[in-house]
């Protein structure tokens, strides 16, 4: 089985201005008094106006690129190359074979060959360029693919980790925790999958209660297990019933398909891309590259082999059911040349994430990477950067779904409370980022001009006392009081805020509706299908 990871300073003279308390103007004394009047009204608008809740990010940011025409085609005549003379192995999975060769290609054992352009011409003759994932709450449906982007949390942990209890083996408690927390913050689109693996579960039934968890404590979008052909079916059928009885061909769940990088896709991965492709549900076809051990070291060498990987996969997915939707994933980063550890947040991931974007828009079809990666064990100043500087990239480059966009850490080990909140922030920031500058006439605010005398400043103005509540994004997390006032609310730093944030958001936790039959079925089938076959650790 492959999965993705289950992986302060001397003073320089310099001395700030700074306003001493109280120190206001009146104006702005005014202003603070209509958003509810002091210190506890600011507290108490600050919790009321987190990120606007949206359904997904539609970006008019437009994507960097990182190569020009040449480099591009570059790389894509070298995944070509990869794919004609070195080929790409699907191991134990016939039906993979005999599809190929139907389609055209050169096998060799289990090593497919293919054609120079063969892949591509499947896959753009074929593959939706967008497609929408229906959620339960249709308001919550989301648009994958073009100039959107979807945030969706961490993935596939076997460890949790929150400042009361430290870090130990999730459970199912920690997975339903995750769910609802994801459910409740507006900054993730997006229920995700494997949120952590609940290890107090037997492996063989634990996709069961995960899928149930997503159904019952959220009604946004979700993805459904891939570590057998059989937990794939079982998603479908426990999607089916949380749907009314028929999916109507739509598609419900967007799933991870990891390839075993290098050049090779197993007959589990296989057998769930199968599975869902038959059943119109999308796939993230993904390699899992670390450079240096999964790839060669640079970055051209690397995308061009995940561009080959990538492509092999996607066209499969077309050759089961032409017309399913199909991601173009990547997972790529680098490793330390003197341990062999996992490194994240560098600058080479970072191009990587460029470089595969661009490579995916050309192509046409819908593209994931990227995320808030750290290999910090906890929520301090390293996994802040590390995450900033691989989030960064993500939205740079315009990748239509993030996976992992909030609570990993320690190389995607563990799945972090604190972290999560923390991150959620930090993704609210990026879509008032991607959204881009606003140009209307409000945004330009010529009216404040025409009002405002010269030397004066415009915290009086109209259009100030108009926009002030929503003039820029108020962080849940940050803490921008005095030092003063700093103290005598605790001395509490980032984590410790975030730790107070997630107890309120789980204590307030009020479950969508679930229609009371649809439960009562789905509780039957996990029941039935439990009772069906004995505890297996694999």
């Amino acid at each position: 089985m492959t999965t993705e990871p289950s992986a302060e300073t001397e003073s320089s003279g310099y001395e700030p201005r700074v306003s001493p308390p109280n120190s206001e103007s009146v104006e702005l004394k005014q202003l603070r008094r209509r958003r509810g009047g002091g210190r506890k009204g600011r507290q108490e608008a600050r919790a009321t106006s987190s990120a606007k809740s949206v359904a997904f990010l539609e970006r008019t940011l437009p994507p960097v690129d990182m190569l020009d025409e040449a480099g591009y085609a570059q790389i894509e005549a070298n995944a070509e190359t990869i794919l004609e003379e070195v080929g790409v192995a699907f191991q134990d999975f016939p039906s993979a074979l005999e599809l190929w060769k139907d389609a055209g290609a050169d096998i060799r054992g289990d090593v497919v060959h293919f054609p120079k352009g063969m892949c591509r011409k499947i896959i753009q003759d074929n593959a939706p360029r967008s497609y929408v994932q229906h959620a339960r709450n249709s308001e919550r449906n989301v648009t994958i693919g073009n100039n959107t982007t979807v945030f969706a949390p961490n993935y596939g942990s076997p460890f949790a980790m929150d400042l009361d209890n430290g870090r130990r083996y999730a459970t199912l408690e920690d997975f339903r925790n995750i769910v609802k927390l994801t459910y409740s913050l507006p900054q993730l689109h997006h229920s995700g999958g494997t949120v952590c693996e609940p290890v107090d579960i037997p492996v063989n039934k634990r996709h069961l209660d995960m899928v149930y968890s997503h159904i019952k404590y959220s009604d946004k979008g979700y993805m459904g297990s891939v570590t057998a052909p059989e937990r794939a079916a079982d998603s479908v059928e426990m999607s089916r019933i949380a749907f009314g009885g028929d999916l109507q061909d739509r598609t419900v769940m967007t799933s991870l398909i990891n390839a075993s990088s290098p050049l090779r896709w197993d007959a589990t991965m296989l057998g769930a891309a199968t599975v869902y492709a038959e059943a119109n549900q999308a796939s993230i076809m993904s390699p899992f590259i670390l450079a240096g051990a999964m790839s060669p070291v640079t970055v051209a060498a690397l995308a061009a082999q995940a561009l080959a990987e990538a492509l092999s996969g996607m066209a499969y997915y077309q050759l089961v059911r032409p017309g399913a939707p199909v991601i173009f994933g990547t997972f790529a980063s680098s490793m330390s040349m003197a341990t062999g550890a996992p490194t994240f947040g560098t600058p080479e991931a970072g191009q990587a994430i460029h470089v595969m974007a661009g490579l995916a828009r050309r192509l046409g079809v819908p593209f994931r990477s990227g995320g808030q990666f750290t290999a910090s064990k906890v929520p301090d100043a390293q996994a802040a950067y590390e995450s900033a500087s691989t989030l960064l990239p993500t939205v740079n480059a315009g990748v239509n779904f993030v996976l992992h966009a909030a609570g990993w850490l320690e190389g995607g080990l563990s799945i972090g409370y604190e972290k999560l909140i923390m991150d959620a922030d930090q993704l609210g920031m990026m879509e008032v980022y991607a959204r881009g500058i606003d140009m209307s006439e409000n945004g330009q605010a010529m009216d404040a001009f025409r009002t405002n005398p010269a030397g004066e400043h415009f915290l009086g103005n109209a259009h100030t006392l108009k926009n002030f509540e929503s003039a820029f994004y108020r962080s849940e997390i940050a803490d921008n009081n005095s030092f003063e006032q700093w103290e005598e609310d605790g001395r509490l730093d980032a984590a410790q805020r975030a730790n107070v944030r997630w107890k309120k958001l789980l204590a307030d936790y009020e479950p969508p509706p679930l229609d009371s039959a649809i439960d009562e079925e789905l509780l039957d089938f996990v029941g039935r299908r439990k009772s069906e076959m004995p505890d297996a650790a694999y």
